[in-house]
């Protein structure tokens, strides 16, 4: 990753923190991208070569202007979303458009953005977005957060597959159970102790586990790879949700 300019959305706590601690010790300059300013700054001091940029994916205006200041990306690390837990019959409105416009609507604009910088520059580019493995298969209570990755999913693959002709891969990771803000009560809740005991490898994801994959598609390692959704979930997939 030496020399490479990376742009991580939600990158002020959780995975996309981590991204960015790993991506800049493989030498990349990261450009640190969330609404948390404070935390944001609070990393590039501790990270030393980082910019950041102030970035809420609901609002289109904010999405422009971030990827303006942020300046010339090889490589875009989509990872800003929320969630929420509730059963199907239960989601209002409210619930669905909060969920939607940050994962898909929000994913999309900074992708489509970025892509078409990347494809005026010239020197094609990589974008990992970030789905999870309830993208591909179904899990209770999270019926419009399924719906909101499953999105990011059929995005990836279109994405690859039109913008391939522009030198820019487009890959995806889906993580499996990983301790987050957003699920960690549940995940060392009873209910999170018997989900564990079904998937294959019987534990929860480190985030050290994504780091291999993360390095593969942020990498020209990964330079004949377009269109790729890449689970990481310990063979939770293999048995189901």
């Amino acid at each position: 990753m030496q020399g490479k300019r990376v742009l991580i959305t939600g990158a002020s706590s959780g995975l996309g923190r981590h991204f960015a601690q790993v991506l800049s010790a493989a030498g990349a300059h990261v450009v640190l991208a969330a609404r948390r300013m404070d935390a944001l700054e609070e990393l590039a001091a501790e990270i030393g070569d980082a910019t950041c940029v102030s970035l809420d994916v609901t609002d289109p205006a904010s999405i422009r202007e971030a990827v303006l200041q942020a300046g010339p990306i090889d490589v875009l690390v989509n990872n800003a979303g929320v969630s929420s837990a509730q059963p199907v019959l239960d989601a209002t409105v409210e619930d669905y458009d909060h969920i939607m416009s940050a994962n898909l609507r929000g994913a999309f604009l900074v992708a489509t953005e970025v892509a078409r910088r990347m494809r005026d520059r010239g020197e094609g580019g990589a974008i990992v977005n970030i789905a999870s493995i309830l993208g591909l298969a179904q899990g209770g209570q999270l019926a419009v957060y399924a719906m909101s990755k499953a999105g990011v999913v059929q995005m990836t693959k279109q994405m690859a597959l039109e913008l391939a002709r522009y030198g820019i891969r487009v890959n995806a990771l889906a993580p499996g159970y990983f301790a987050t803000d957003m699920n960690r009560d549940f995940l060392s809740s009873k209910l999170g102790e018997a989900m564990s005991k079904r998937i294959p490898q019987r534990r929860f994801g480190n985030f050290e586990d994504l780091e291999g994959p993360l390095m593969l598609l942020c990498s020209d390692a990964s330079r004949y790879m377009t269109g790729v959704v890449i689970p990481v979930d310990g063979g939770h997939l293999l048995g189901g949700l």
